[in-house]
């Protein structure tokens, strides 16, 4: 007879709606090895962001809260994109 626990819940940094251009911007930078990521701080909204771009791994050493997170998240995608994506 097996029996399972139910997992925890982890923390969230929350929950925030996107726009087709930011889904477009995530995907393109994505195609192109850069990736944006939220990884939690030790306090309960606490959370950084950690940018990998071609296989290096950069911390943005600035605290945000989860909601602040969400904004730099595509902040960041948005500035690669910017940057990269000439058209």
């Amino acid at each position: 007879m097996a029996f399972w626990k139910k997992a925890k819940l982890g923390k969230s940094p929350g929950k925030r709606f996107y726009t087709r251009e930011e889904i477009k911007m995530v995907g393109w930078c994505m195609n192109k090895n850069i990736f944006v990521s939220i990884i939690p701080g030790k306090g309960l909204d606490d959370w950084f962001l950690e940018i990998k771009l071609n296989g290096k791994t950069h911390t943005d050493s600035k605290l945000y809260t989860g909601l602040e997170a969400l904004d730099k998240l595509y902040e960041y995608y948005k500035y690669y994109y910017d940057k990269h994506n000439k058209q």
